[in-house]
């Protein structure tokens, strides 16, 4: 019973391979995603802190900042 449902009709090396390679792009792309998130959170403490009303305006008025805010608000 495992065995036809490991074999798939002659199938399952095709289906087994694609679905390891799916699940291993996958994880490898969540780890590439998660590690620049680290650095752009420590990047960002690094320089405002804690985040206080005064910080938080001076954040606002930066041109970067402004294009970031300005293309999220229509999400």
């Amino acid at each position: 019973m495992i065995s036809e449902f490991l074999y798939m009709n002659g199938y399952g090396l095709y289906v087994w391979s694609a679905f390891l390679f799916t699940l291993l792009s996958f994880s490898i792309l969540y780890t590439i995603i998660k590690i620049q998130y680290v650095k752009e959170r420590n990047k960002f403490i690094s320089k405002f802190g804690a985040l206080d009303s005064k910080k938080a305006q001076v954040a606002k008025t930066q041109n970067i900042n402004k294009e970031i805010l300005s293309s999220t608000q229509s999400i």
